[in-house]
């Protein structure tokens, strides 16, 4: 059975800074199809963002992503009857996709305030290296360390 590769996406840039990993993120925060609520959540946590720190809210956006992505990652892999969770490396575009996922989720699993706040308060945690994308990364990389020995199994 041949298998097809798969046709990447071509995603536009956001309308404001013109930023295509931006876009991806209104796209993540997306539910429903409420694209436009999205923008708005985006947006406006990036307004607090610049308030409380100061700084471009796109160079703490960047540095969120990069401190909340993982280097490597543990894939399960079945060899001879036993299920091994084998250390891989981490694509670039995943490492990427994992941080924004992650971000989403601490800042979804906040209570008692609006999204947008949420959503800054994890991406300054994130920059800063603390918050709970952090914290999953690191978990991450303990789970994958902690396999090292079946490292020889990826292939």
């Amino acid at each position: 059975m041949a298998r097809r590769k798969v046709e990447k996406r071509i995603i536009a840039p956001d309308p404001v800074y013109s930023n295509v990993k931006v876009s991806k993120f209104i796209n993540q925060v997306m539910r429903k199809g409420k694209k436009i609520t999205a923008r708005k959540v985006v947006y406006s946590a990036f307004d607090i963002v610049k308030d409380k720190t100061k700084k471009e809210p796109l160079e703490i956006f960047e540095q969120a992503l990069t401190n909340a992505g993982p280097l490597v990652e543990v894939k399960s892999k079945r060899i001879g009857g036993a299920t091994y969770q084998v250390p891989r490396e981490v694509r670039e575009d995943r490492r990427v996709t994992l941080a924004m996922r992650w971000i989403l989720l601490g800042a979804r699993s906040k209570k008692g305030k609006p999204m947008r706040e949420k959503l800054a308060q994890e991406l300054m945690d994130a920059a800063r290296n603390e918050g709970w994308a952090v914290k999953k990364k690191v978990d991450t990389h303990r789970m994958a360390e902690a396999n090292r020995a079946f490292a020889h199994f990826a292939w």
